[in-house]
C-alpha cells in the first residue's frame, strides 16, 4: 500500500512540476513574442522614416533646381542624404554601381565642364561622398546618434533659413511655393527625431 501511495504522490509532484515548467515556457514565449514585435516595429518605423526623410531631401534638391528656386542653402542636403539614406540604397550606391556613377561624374565634370549641367552638381556630390567616405563615417557615424544629430541640426538650420527667406513663419506656410518647401523641410525632422528617441530611450 505504501508503494502505491508513493507512486501517486510522485505522479502528482511530477504533474505539478510539468505544469510549472509549461507555465514558465508559455511566459517566456509570450515575452519573446512581445519583445520581438516591439523591436521589429521600431525597426520598421525607423526604415520607413529613413525612406521618408531621404525622399523629402531629394524632393527639396529637385525643387531647388526647378522654377521654385529658394534662397536656402540646399548644399546641406548632401550630408543629410548621406546620413539618412536607407541601408539598402546606401549599400548599392557604395558598391560598384556607385563607383561607376562617381567615375562618370568626375570624367564629365573634369573633361567636359561646359556640357556638365548645373543641376547634376549636388546629386553628383552625394554619390561621390557615399563612394569615398571612410568606413568610420559610413558605418559607425552614419548609423549612430551622431549622424541623427547632424541630420537634426541640418533640418533645423534649413527650417530657420526657409522661414527667414519667406519673410516670417506665417508666410512660409501661406505662400504657394512656401508650403511645399515647408512640408519638405518638416519631413526632414521625422527620421532624426525618431532615431534619437530610440537611441536614448
Amino acid at each position: 500500500m505504501e508503494y502505491l501511495r508513493m507512486k501517486t504522490q510522485d505522479a502528482a509532484a511530477n504533474e505539478k512540476l510539468i505544469n510549472n515548467d509549461w507555465n514558465e515556457v508559455t511566459s517566456a514565449v509570450h515575452k519573446l513574442t512581445s519583445h520581438t514585435l516591439k523591436f521589429a516595429g521600431l525597426g520598421l518605423f525607423t526604415v520607413i522614416f529613413q525612406w521618408l526623410a531621404a525622399i523629402s531631401a531629394i524632393y527639396l534638391l529637385v525643387l531647388d533646381k526647378t522654377n521654385w528656386k529658394t534662397n536656402i542653402l540646399t548644399g546641406l542636403l548632401v550630408p543629410y542624404i548621406f546620413f539618412s539614406l536607407p541601408g539598402v540604397l546606401f549599400s548599392i550606391l557604395r558598391g560598384e554601381i556607385g563607383m561607376w556613377i562617381a567615375f562618370v561624374t568626375v570624367i564629365l565634370r573634369v573633361f567636359f565642364p561646359k556640357k556638365f549641367p548645373d543641376w547634376l552638381e549636388l546629386p553628383g556630390a552625394v554619390i561621390l561622398i557615399i563612394v569615398v567616405a571612410p568606413d568610420l563615417i559610413a558605418n559607425y557615424v552614419r548609423g549612430n546618434w551622431i549622424g541623427a544629430g547632424v541630420c537634426l541640426a541640418i533640418g533645423g538650420y534649413l527650417l530657420q533659413e526657409h522661414i527667414r527667406a519667406s519673410g516670417g513663419f506665417r508666410n512660409s506656410f501661406t505662400k504657394a511655393n512656401g508650403v511645399s518647401n515647408s512640408i519638405g523641410i518638416l519631413l526632414l525632422f521625422v527620421y532624426p527625431v525618431w532615431d534619437l528617441i530610440n537611441t536614448f530611450l
